[in-house]
């Protein structure tokens, strides 16, 4: 089938489609029953354009007043006079909101100058930038009433009643009905009320029922998707208030807010910096440009909706939510939706295709009964004079054709891919994986290796310093004295340990006799050993002063301070890679506290040790200080060479539980792991054993020698690779695109950082840290996993499987009615000018295959076996050989039951008289819904014979088959009048049972027929 779709469907890619892609694709699909409702999940493209083009105007308008306000400022002397507005004064502040919005968004210096500067706007907000505000209610209730805040305005979420409308929109619908109008009115006219009203109200029902059912499911949906909007928008910000530094939301950040800020963190309101360092902010998403800003005390304005790109700094909140440039950004922007699946979009192309097939079949299928009725009156000779009977005849005929094309059109096909996509996010929000795109779920059951970072995903990311190599002595904490390293060793490692931090040592409000750390952990975990030392983190900051930070990433590897010393001399202080730090040095701090020249027996003894802790799984860090004399520039750099190397900390961060056999079971599943990381070689590859990620076959290699090989070499080397130690952020983005691209693997890649964003872009399946990630990481990502652990990403490889399989089965249940009831009616209708499924009939069973048959078949919950199967990779098709071997084998049968039971259902069911017809054909109507009752069983598995195993677990298969069963008694039993029906006897529904199970072993035979899995 996939073969036979037009171009256009195929060049939809899981991420990053181009708009030509995404256009060319739409433009084949002129086979709509409902375009609202088929295209719902499909991207906004007129929207998108639309939003972009507001988007450009308002960059430009930004830029263009920004430049005018600052070359206006050169001619302007001092501050006009600012009154104060009466309620502002009467909440108890000096600034309203207006002002405040004036000064960051015009970047206007001079006003900010006016008020006092940082300081000044701080006291006019009844803050402070050590404390921050006061947190009680009376407080934080006439701060919002003034400034509002840090929410933007949404669409109002639709009701049940818009999915109403939306599936009354249906094309095929409208037209039924406008038949059934017809039928009442003729109907009515011809045998009075209400016996001749049934027929129209029988199809008038059957669309009321479709509609509800159909509304009933798109509203589920809808508020799936929106509980998963809500969580993506959960953001957290550091904050002082009351003195003390505590987590928040960003949405109740208000004006006033101290906020601490750091490299990857996304600025979460309008604001003024107050004190940081190497601060560069990208605003590329309010003003367009690319190039970052540096953020200072000379240039302190920040905006909402920009990044940190590099630095961390503590900033002044002034404007919150829609008062932001950012809020009022996205208020003018129409959501343009997010991008449509490939699944989505092929099935779309299968949709098109057998509607087509469909519609020719509805044409001719009208024109033979036509053609039937025609030719009988010409043989009576009463073609010029016709009856109310037989205008209503053919306004039946017309009424089966048009169902013939609602049963045809495989509307369901796509819209089954969100159903079961909308399922799967939502188990896997409860499993802790957070799905920010739909086809990153629908790609992940394609994946065929996984780029995992080691820490925090495969270990535990509580770290703590277990060995330390000081004074040439290897100590181990709780075991060993440290009270024997020399004072002045002591004063300088400690000195090291609090001052060359990203972390702080804070009073925590629950119990402020025990201090609380905070920081990444790896951070606290310094910070934790140098308060085991007996060092005092306030004690220490207040004895220097800082004056140039180079904060770590993962590219340098390092972080760097210069402080400037009582003395009014400066030193600078580096931590990090311990290889690396290690060749800064030229010298070393001995057991008797010297500082002496490193030799190559020194050097030597320290790789040793690092290589000795490395091999004992422990994460080595280097301590290093360099005196620079009394004269230092905060524009200069920090040195990078002359370092004396104070000690080698190890640190421990346990393997997560259940690492293992999460390893285990992807490696089952014919899933690659492989570890990327920044860490020692010896670390990453003794974690990695630990794992089950390197085997005996298996290679590691470090970043900078992975870089070096060429493409020749690369071909034999990357499929070896397992591990890869000390990699920077383009090593991994050059692996990605390396088995992406040549190998033509589907890549999975975990990150956390800033610089992990252009390898979590590049991977089919981007993989972002919930609790360690950035938010620019995040941002990037397809999937947050919200507990960092390893085991989430197989479960999401499992959830990404079940969501593909449950597809097929669907498709294969429903291709499969499609065949037989457009086979039945278009040969019945041929050979003996009657159809024996009514519109009304018709309706039920498009909507058993359709909703009902979505809603059992795609939300489906995995099994362990899925992960024993091989993945299908970026070559599978779609729809199978085993799945067209299940559909034709049962099409099949199906017809020759029905066909027989057409051509010889009288004789064998012994039925004689008026209502024989009626009866035979509510036999076949019957007989055909069991069919598909047991075929749906039987699509539970496309391979396997056993398919009752947990049918019982899923409640909602269960609930539907019983709901099935249920309405097809009452269809036949009670509502004769309006279904064409005719109450059945024990014996009758017996074989109609019977008939419609024997599909189950026919099925059971057909899976022992080998076929190619392609």
């Amino acid at each position: 089938m996939e073969s036979y779709l037009p171009e256009g469907f195929g060049d939809v890619k899981p991420k990053n489609s181009s708009e030509e892609a995404l256009q060319r694709w739409r433009k084949l699909c002129w086979l709509v029953k409902n375009p609202r409702r088929r295209f719902r999940f499909t991207a906004n493209l007129p929207k998108r354009s639309e939003a972009e083009a507001i988007r450009r105007t308002f960059q430009a308008n930004f830029r263009v007043a920004v430049i005018v306000s600052q070359a206006a400022l050169q001619f302007i002397q001092g501050l006009t006079d600012y009154k104060v507005p009466e309620e502002v004064k009467v909440a108890g502040f000096q600034i309203g909101a207006d002002e405040l919005g004036s000064i960051v968004e015009r970047h206007d210096i001079k006003k900010l100058r006016g008020h006092g500067g940082v300081e000044g706007i701080a006291d006019k907000l009844s803050t402070s930038i050590t404390s921050g505000i006061s947190t009680s209610e009376d407080s934080l209730k006439r701060r919002k009433q003034i400034y509002g805040v840090n929410k933007f305005t949404e669409s109002p979420p639709k009701g049940f009643w818009f999915f109403v409308y939306e599936a009354l929109q249906d094309m095929t619908l409208m037209i039924l009905a406008a038949c059934a109008l017809m039928s009442l009115i003729v109907g009515i006219v011809m045998e009075g009320w209400p016996k001749g009203a049934h027929d129209g109200l029988g199809i008038v029902a059957s669309i009321l029922l479709v509609v509800f059912v159909t509304a009933s499911s798109d509203y589920k949906q809808s508020l799936q998707f929106k509980d998963l909007d809500a969580e993506k928008k959960k953001i957290s910000v550091q904050v002082s208030r009351n003195g003390l530094r505590q987590k928040i939301s960003i949405y109740d950040l208000l004006p006033g807010d101290i906020v601490h800020l750091n490299i990857g963190d996304q600025v979460p309101a309008d604001g003024l910096f107050i004190y940081g360092f190497s601060v560069l902010i990208n605003e590329s998403s309010l003003t367009g440009e690319s190039e970052p800003v540096h953020v200072s005390a000379t240039n302190p304005f920040l905006l909402s909706g920009t990044k940190v790109q590099d630095g961390s700094f503590k900033m002044l909140v002034t404007m919150v939510g829609m008062r932001t440039q950012w809020g009022k950004l996205m208020a003018t922007l129409s959501e343009g939706g997010d991008d449509e699946t490939p699944l989505q979009v092929k099935l779309n192309g299968v949709a098109t295709i057998i509607g087509k097939i469909g519609l020719f079949f509805a044409v001719v299928t009208f024109a033979v009964l036509v053609q039937g009725l025609f030719t009988k009156k010409l043989q009576d000779g009463s073609q010029w004079s016709w009856s109310g009977d037989e205008a209503m005849e053919i306004l039946e005929f017309f009424a089966v054709a048009v169902t013939i094309v609602v049963v045809a059109v495989p509307e369901g096909l796509p819209l089954a891919v969100t159903l079961s996509l909308a399922f799967a996010m939502k188990k896997m929000m409860n499993d802790k994986a957070l799905v920010r795109h739909l086809a990153a779920c629908e790609t992940m059951g394609s994946a065929t290796t996984i780029c995992s970072d080691k820490t925090g995903t495969l270990t535990t990311n509580h770290m703590t310093v277990v060995k330390a190599c000081i004074s040439e002595k290897v100590m181990v904490v709780g075991e060993s004295d440290f009270n024997k390293i020399p004072d002045s060793t002591m004063k300088i490692l400690l000195q090291s340990i609090f001052m060359n931090t990203g972390g702080e040592v804070v009073n925590n409000e629950a119990n402020s006799s025990k201090p609380e750390i905070l920081g990444t952990p790896t951070e606290t975990a310094i910070l934790e050993f140098g308060l085991k030392l007996g060092g005092d983190f306030q004690v220490e900051r207040q004895k220097s002063t800082i004056v140039k930070v180079e904060p770590f990433n993962s590219l340098k590897k390092r972080m760097g301070v210069i402080l400037e010393l009582q003395d009014g001399s400066y030193r600078a202080h580096s931590k990090g890679a311990s290889e690396i730090i290690l060749s800064n040095c030229d010298k070393f701090v001995n057991a008797e506290g010297e500082v002496v020249p490193l030799d190559e027996s020194s050097i030597s003894n320290l790789n040793d040790i690092i290589e000795k802790f490395a091999n004992e799984a422990l994460r080595t860090l280097c301590l290093a200080y360099k005196d620079v004399g009394s004269e230092f520039s905060p524009e200069s750099t920090i040195p990078t060479e002359g370092y004396t190397c104070i000690g080698i900390v190890g640190i421990k961060d346990p393997v997560r539980p259940g690492v293992k056999e999460s390893v285990a079971i992807c490696r089952s599943a014919g899933i690659v792991v492989r570890m990327v990381t920044g860490d020692n070689i010896n670390t990453a590859k003794a974690i990695a054993r630990e794992c089950g990620i390197l085997t005996d076959d298996g290679i590691a290699i470090e970043g900078p020698e992975f870089r070096e090989k060429k493409d020749e070499e690369l071909l034999e080397l990357v499929p070896k690779i397992q591990v890869m130690a000390r990699s920077s952020p383009m090593d991994k983005h050059k692996l990605v695109k390396y088995l992406k691209t040549t190998l033509q693997d589907v890549v999975a890649v975990t990150g956390d950082g800033t610089n992990d964003a252009p390898a979590l872009h590049e991977a089919d399946i981007g993989l972002a840290m919930g609790i360690a990630g950035t938010e620019v990481a995040k941002e990037s990502a397809d999937v947050i996993i919200l507990d960092d652990n390893f085991s989430t990403i197989a479960t999401v490889a499992k959830w990404g499987r079940s969501v593909y399989i449950n597809i097929q089965k669907f498709v294969q249940f429903q291709l499969t009615v499609n065949v037989v009831a457009l086979i039945v009616n278009f040969s019945s209708a041929c050979l003996t000018g009657d159809a024996p499924l009514t519109a009304v009939q018709l309706l039920w069973v498009n909507m058993i295959m359709d909703t009902l048959g979505a809603l059992a078949l795609a939300t489906e919950p995995p099994t362990d076996d899925l992960m024993k199967r091989s993945p299908v990779g970026r070559k599978g098709n779609f729809i199978s050989n085993v799945m067209w071997r299940n559909i034709l084998g049962q099409s099949l049968y199906q017809f020759v039951i029905i066909w027989y039971l057409q051509t010889k259902g009288k004789s064998a069911f012994r039925l004689h008289g008026p209502d024989s017809d009626l009866i035979l054909n509510t036999i076949i109507f019957n007989t055909f819904v069991f069919c598909q009752v047991f075929n749906e069983i039987s699509s539970r598995e496309m391979e396997k014979i056993n398919v009752f195993k947990g049918i019982l677990k899923n409640y909602v298969f269960a609930a539907v088959l019983s709901c099935t069963v249920l309405f097809q008694i009452i269809i036949i039993e009670f509502l004769g009048t309006f279904a064409n029906t005719y109450p059945l006897s024990l014996s009758q529904w017996f074989i109609s049972l019977l008939l419609g199970f024997l599909g189950m072993p026919i099925a059971a035979a057909l899976k022992m027929i080998p076929v190619g899995s392609v």
